[in-house]
């Protein structure tokens, strides 16, 4: 029987599956902060980023799925979550697409695949703007490239305090910087209040297969900017995921880890 979590409150109780034993753990110093790595696998490499108050351990349900389909899994905490410290810097999509290429370099990879969620899949889409020959793909998941693309959010919905109690806990266990939350939390509220705002010149840039993946019922993203996102990407591909929102990763694993297998898959 498949996995359905679509309330989260498995999720807020327990979290995500642990992830299994890394391979390799190594931090990187980039811009004044430790950004923490965990390798798993071996194959063709897939990197894995994160939304924006979650941490690697929320691909639980992933990692497993890619090591037993052949790859070799690097999944990355952006500075301020998870393992890895938040430094000076004033966060941006910019300086945490460059800490992938740092965490890159130190691991010896010239290209890698890109699966990302939320803030992950700017970050994924960021790099593949600036650095091309880096990218072999991205499955975009949840993806705004524009404020205007954002949705007012619902506050009569459970899920997301559910989600944020949850990270808030799982910060507090893993974290270097454990009493930092709060101010974690308004440095991240700064950056996506005033950010991302690519233009269609900058989007149409984009010359790597891009998997444009919409939840159903996401609590942030409009449908007409994924509609726009596909449009204006080259060859974007438009994955729908039904019955599922924003979290769809944690909501029904086996149907997220199906259309990024597939399209993984596709990259040869």
């Amino acid at each position: 029987m498949n996995f359905r979590d679509d309330d989260l409150t498995h999720y807020a109780e327990h979290g995500a599956p642990p992830l299994p034993p890394a391979t390799r753990e190594i931090r990187v110093e980039h811009a004044g902060a430790w950004i923490w790595c965990g390798t798993y696998g071996e194959g063709a490499p897939v990197i894995l980023l994160h939304g924006a108050f979650n941490q690697s351990g929320d691909w639980g349900h992933q990692v497993p799925a890619l090591v037993e389909a052949g790859y070799c899994v690097i999944a990355i905490d952006n500075r301020g979550r998870g393992r890895s410290t938040l430094g000076d810097q004033p966060l941006s999509y910019a300086l945490m697409a460059d800490e992938v290429l740092a965490v890159m370099d130190a691991l010896g990879l010239r290209k890698a695949a890109m699966v990302g969620w939320s803030d992950g899949s700017i970050v994924a889409l960021t790099l593949a703007m600036a650095h091309p020959e880096r990218v072999t793909g991205v499955f975009a998941f949840g993806t705004v490239m524009h404020l205007d693309g954002l949705k007012v959010l619902d506050p009569e919905d459970p899920l997301l305090p559910r989600v944020f109690d949850r990270v808030k806990r799982d910060h507090a266990c893993v974290s270097p910087e454990a009493e930092r939350f709060e101010e974690i939390a308004r440095a991240v509220d700064r950056m996506t209040s005033t950010q991302p705002t690519y233009g269609d010149g900058a989007l149409a840039a984009i010359h790597v297969p891009v998997a444009i993946v919409a939840s159903e019922r996401d609590e942030f993203v409009t449908d007409s900017h994924v509609d726009y996102l596909v449009r204006v990407i080259p060859g974007a591909e438009r994955i729908a995921l039904p019955e599922v929102s924003h979290f769809a990763l944690l909501q029904r694993p086996e149907a997220f880890n199906r259309a990024m297998l597939a399209f993984l898959g596709e990259l040869g």
